[in-house]
C-alpha cells in the first residue's frame, strides 16, 4: 500500500528524475513528505513563474523533462509563463499542480481552477489524476508525451485527497523514448535537389539535438560546402567560427544574409518550425508556398506542411537525420563553395562589435572583453529585450548547450535559467545577461542562487526604460513617451543585501575589473552596467529612431 504522494515520487524516480523545482503548497504536502525520503534534489524557488522557467531550462539543456511542482490557484497561474515558454520553444517539461480535494470540485472552492480549460491551449497535454492507482500509468505517459514528436509541456493536476489516499498500484515502468528516422526515398530526393541546386541554404533549429548529432551535421555541411545559419536563439547548434557558419536567422538578421536566403533556390530546414521571428514575419520564406524549394526535417508529422508546403518532407528527429546525412557526399565540387566562404566572412564582420556609441559606457569593448575571457563552455542565459541584442549578435557561441534563451521572447527568463543551469552544471561558468526591466520580472530568484550556493554572474544593463517598447514607441509615436520609464533599485546593493557580490559600472574601463572581482568572490554576483538609454541598439540611438533614421 502506497499513498498517492509516494506513488508520484516512485514514478519520478523510475523515469530518471534527479531534481525538481518547486514552490511549496499545502495542496501537495503528501508529495513533499515522500520527497523527504527520496534521492531527488528538491530546489525551492521564490515564485512559481521562476520555478517553471527553471524546469524549462533543465529540459532545454538536458533533453529530459524538467519537473516543476506548484500549488493550486495563484501558484498554478503564476507558473503559466514558464509553461508558455516551454510550449513555444518545444521543451520537454512536466508541471504538477496541487488541486482542491475531489469532493470540493465544481463549487469554486478555495483557489480552485479548471486546469484543463486554463492550460488547454498552452500545454501539449493536461490531465487530472482522480484515482491514485493510475498514477504510475499517467505519470509515465506524461514523460512519453513531453518528449515525443515535437516536445512540449504536460500539466498534471493532483487532487489533495487523492495524494493522501493509500492504494495498491502497479510498479511503474520507465517511458520508452521514440525516435523517428528518415527513409531512403526521402534522403535520395533531398540529394537529388542538392545536386541540382545553385544557391542552397541550411537552417538548424529546434530541439532534440545531441552534441554528437551537431558534430555529425557540421561535418556533413563542411563536406557539402553548404552555408548554414541557426534559427532564433538556437545559435549553439553550430560553432560560429565554423567556416560554413553564416549567422543567426532571427530578429536583427544581417541584411546580406537575409537577401541570400530570399534568393536561395533550396532551403534545408532541419529541426525548426521557422516561426514568425526566424522567418522575419514569414518574409524570408513565404507561407504557405515558399519561393524556394524546401526540404523540411521535423520530428512531428503534424508540423510538416502546416505552415510551409515542403518539396520534400522528412519526418525525423535532428539526431537521426544527422546520422543519415553524415553518410552522404556530393558527386562533384559544389558550385556554391566560394559563396559559402563569402557569407562566413560577412558574418565575421557583422559580429564584430562597434567601438563607439553614446554615453560613458560603450558596450562594444565590453563584448570584446567577454569574448576574450569567457571559456567556450560558458552557458549564457538571457530573457528578452533590446539588451539581449549585444549578446545575441556579438557573442560567438562555440559549443553545444551553451545558450538558454526563450524563442518565445519572454521577459524575466534569464535569472531563473541561470540558477537552473548552474545547479545542473556546477563546474561551468554561467552568465545571466539581463536588462533592468527584464531582471525585475524574476529578480527574487537571486535568493535561490544564494540558498544553493550557485555563483552565477548576472550582468544587468540598466538604462532606466523598457527599452524594446520605448524603441517601438519612438518609431511609431515620436517624442510621446508613455509607460516606458522605470525607477530602479541600486542593483549592486541589492546583491549585497541578498548575501551576494555587487558591482556598479559607470564607465567602460571599469567593467573588466568588476567582472574579475565578481568571479573571484565565488558568490552569486550582480554587475550593474549603467547604460545610456540613447544606446538602444548597436546601430541606432533613440534620437535616430525618433528622427526616422
Amino acid at each position: 500500500m502506497r499513498t498517492g504522494g509516494q506513488l508520484i515520487v516512485d514514478a519520478l524516480e523510475v523515469n530518471g528524475v534527479d531534481r525538481l523545482f518547486c514552490v511549496p503548497g499545502e495542496s501537495y504536502l503528501a508529495v513533499l513528505d515522500a520527497l523527504h525520503d527520496s534521492k531527488i534534489e528538491t530546489v525551492v524557488c521564490r515564485q512559481e513563474g521562476g520555478a517553471a522557467m527553471m524546469a524549462d531550462c533543465y529540459g532545454r539543456l538536458t533533453g529530459k523533462p524538467g519537473i516543476c511542482f506548484v500549488t493550486r490557484g495563484p501558484g498554478a497561474t503564476n507558473a503559466s509563463a514558464g509553461v508558455h515558454i516551454a510550449a513555444q520553444d518545444s521543451i520537454p517539461m512536466i508541471l504538477f499542480i496541487g488541486q482542491v480535494a475531489r469532493d470540493m470540485m465544481e463549487r469554486e472552492a478555495f483557489q480552485e481552477v479548471d486546469y484543463k480549460a486554463f492550460y488547454g491551449s498552452i500545454a501539449k497535454w493536461v490531465v487530472e489524476i482522480n484515482d491514485a492507482r493510475r498514477i504510475p500509468e499517467l505519470v509515465t505517459r506524461a514523460f512519453a508525451v513531453a518528449t515525443s514528436g515535437r516536445p512540449g509541456p504536460v500539466v498534471i493536476a493532483l487532487p489533495e485527497d487523492m495524494l493522501t489516499e493509500e492504494v495498491e498500484a502497479v510498479v511503474p515502468v520507465a517511458y520508452t523514448p521514440v525516435e523517428t528516422r528518415p527513409g531512403d526515398a526521402e534522403i535520395s530526393a533531398m540529394i537529388e535537389l542538392l545536386e541540382k541546386a545553385e544557391r542552397p541554404f541550411v537552417v538548424l533549429g529546434g530541439t532534440r539535438w545531441t552534441e554528437e548529432a551537431v558534430e555529425k551535421m557540421c561535418a556533413a555541411l563542411e563536406r557539402w560546402s553548404l552555408p548554414v545559419g541557426c534559427s532564433f536563439r538556437r545559435q549553439a547548434l553550430c560553432d560560429q567560427l565554423h567556416p560554413n557558419y553564416t549567422g543567426d536567422i532571427g530578429i536583427g538578421i544581417n541584411p546580406k544574409l537575409a537577401r541570400y536566403i530570399k534568393d536561395a533556390d533550396l532551403i534545408l530546414l532541419i529541426g525548426s518550425r521557422f516561426g514568425e521571428m526566424p522567418s522575419s514575419s514569414y518574409t524570408l520564406m513565404k507561407s504557405p508556398y515558399p519561393d524556394q524549394k524546401l526540404v523540411h526535417v521535423y520530428p512531428d508529422p503534424e508540423e510538416l506542411g502546416r505552415v510551409y508546403r515542403p518539396t520534400v518532407a522528412i519526418n525525423a528527429t535532428p539526431s537521426s537525420f544527422a546520422d543519415a546525412f553524415a553518410e552522404t557526399a556530393p558527386s562533384r565540387t559544389p558550385v556554391w563553395a566560394n559563396r559559402t566562404a563569402e557569407l562566413h566572412q560577412n558574418y565575421l564582420e557583422w559580429s564584430t562589435p562597434p567601438a563607439t556609441g553614446p554615453g560613458k559606457v560603450l558596450m562594444g569593448p565590453i563584448m570584446q572583453h567577454l569574448e576574450q575571457v569567457l571559456p567556450e563552455d560558458a552557458i549564457i542565459c538571457n530573457g528578452a529585450g533590446n539588451f539581449a541584442t549585444w549578446m545575441h549578435r556579438f557573442h560567438r557561441y562555440r559549443r553545444f548547450n551553451t545558450q538558454a534563451a526563450p524563442t518565445s521572447g519572454s521577459m524575466g527568463y534569464g535569472l531563473p535559467a541561470g540558477v537552473a543551469a548552474k545547479h545542473i552544471f556546477r563546474d561551468r561558468e554561467v552568465i545571466v545577461w539581463a536588462g533592468d526591466g527584464d531582471f525585475m520580472m524574476h529578480g527574487q530568484e537571486f535568493a535561490t542562487a544564494i540558498q544553493y550556493d550557485l555563483p552565477i554572474i548576472v550582468v544587468i544593463l540598466n538604462n532606466g526604460i523598457y527599452g524594446t517598447i520605448r524603441m517601438h514607441q519612438e518609431r511609431e509615436y515620436p517624442g510621446r513617451v508613455s509607460g516606458t520609464m522605470l525607477t530602479n533599485p541600486d542593483f549592486a546593493a541589492l546583491a549585497r543585501a541578498y548575501g551576494g557580490h555587487g558591482e556598479t559600472v559607470e564607465e567602460t574601463s571599469q567593467f573588466a575589473e568588476a567582472f574579475a572581482r565578481a568571479r573571484q568572490s565565488a558568490k552569486p554576483a550582480i554587475i550593474e552596467v549603467k547604460l545610456d538609454p540613447e544606446a538602444i541598439t548597436p546601430a541606432k540611438t533613440l534620437s535616430d529612431i525618433r528622427a526616422g533614421k
